[in-house]
């Protein structure tokens, strides 16, 4: 087995979960979902305006990808909390360009589109890889949270536009992404369709899924949805990530087995 050694490789633990179960996926779920609630809560209800949350919602995840990059292992409630933070911050990087600029969701869309395909372009040909397991050096993470942002913004966007724009509703929208969703997951154990390939197709769907999702259970009846207002979806979905977390710290079954080398074999790069 041959080989290489990573110039940029800094000792660094994976930071990241690397076993995913179905706790990531449905802590990934009601991360989106939050990400949408809570926008809208803070905005609306609590009358910060759209320029203001976004200020501090920015801040604050500027802090927190600080502490995780910083961080020497991984830590579920650090790494969920920062991915709770970059769900709100994408959504809100839509929002502006939506509302504030009136730039379209089809443009939104295909811009967020191009700017993921773009950095998983630079990362794997930097990196030559894009696989979760492989996330050990720096560099690699940051690759790593810049795509899961641009996952979160394009999400929004797509979500919005498949809703609203083309008129389908909340939870039609939901339905069929959940569909998308299944026909990857049927494809990566029936017709083992590419691990890497596959995550990343259900990470980018889940984004319009718990948007869709959260519109629906926030959004009034007469808009769509079931009128249970962002305050009790957030609260609800909040109080069930935290619980979440809390399963992971203690059991730590998605925790990395061991420290990484920064010498790695060809077929884990690949």
């Amino acid at each position: 087995m041959n080989s290489i050694t990573n110039p940029d490789a800094t000792d660094l633990a994976i930071k990241v979960p690397v076993v995913i179960t179905l706790y990531f996926w449905l802590i990934k779920i009601l991360a989106t979902t939050v990400g949408e609630t809570a926008a809208d809560y803070l905005i609306v209800n609590l009358h910060l305006g759209l320029s203001a949350t976004s200020v501090a919602m920015g801040a604050g995840l500027a802090g927190l990808l600080y502490t995780q990059v910083k961080a020497e292992r991984y830590v579920p409630w650090l790494y969920w909390i920062t991915v709770v933070l970059i769900s709100i911050v994408g959504t809100l990087i839509t929002d502006n360009l939506t509302d504030n600029l009136g730039v379209p969701l089809e443009a939104t869309t295909v811009v967020f589109a191009i700017a993921l395909a773009v950095t998983f372009f630079a990362w794997h040909r930097n990196e030559r890889t894009l696989s979760i397991h492989s996330i050990h050096t720096t560099r690699r993470e940051l690759f790593y949270w810049l795509a899961i942002l641009f996952t979160f913004a394009l999400g929004t966007a797509a979500g919005d536009l498949m809703a609203e724009s083309l008129a389908l509703g909340y939870a039609t929208s939901a339905v069929i992404v959940a569909s998308v969703i299944g026909a990857v997951t049927l494809g990566y154990y029936a017709a083992r369709l590419n691990s890497v390939l596959a995550f990343w197709a259900v990470y980018i769907l889940t984004r319009p899924l718990g948007a869709s999702f959260g519109d629906y259970l926030s959004q009034p009846v007469a808009d769509g949805g079931l009128g249970l207002g962002t305050v009790v979806t957030s609260g609800i979905f909040l109080a069930a990530i935290l619980g979440l977390i809390g399963f992971l710290t203690v059991t730590r079954i998605d925790a990395p087995r061991r420290e990484p080398a920064t010498v790695i074999s060809s077929d884990q790069a690949a």
